[in-house]
């Protein structure tokens, strides 16, 4: 049962861009929940190693509708090559997992 669930991450720098992603996906139900996490990436693009202060979005969804979410953030995200991970639910408390089927239908 737990596997038709999954945790869609995301990040984002700028407020406004997290807001329209995270608005965007509770209108449309999309997600049960996001939180965001503030932290601090480091990483390499485009040959130089940066670093920056990002927020991660841990999307709590349906994994079917994960093509959905996907073209959700990308519609509203101002990175050239956004992370976009889905990452199965394996197990977890069936009433949550109820609760996040019935939030997104």
């Amino acid at each position: 049962m737990s596997t038709r669930y999954s945790v869609i991450v995301t990040s984002y720098s700028r407020a406004s861009t997290g807001s329209k992603i995270i608005d965007t996906l509770l209108e449309r139900r999309l997600a049960a929940c996001v939180q965001v996490i503030p932290m601090q990436s480091h990483y390499t693009w485009k040959g130089r190693r940066l670093r920056a202060g990002e927020k991660l979005l841990l999307i709590k969804a349906r994994a079917r509708d994960f093509a959905r979410i996907e073209r959700a953030i990308l519609e509203n995200h101002d990175y050239e090559l956004p992370e976009i991970i889905s990452l199965r639910v394996d197990r977890g408390f069936s009433g949550y997992l109820k609760w996040i089927a019935a939030s997104t239908a």
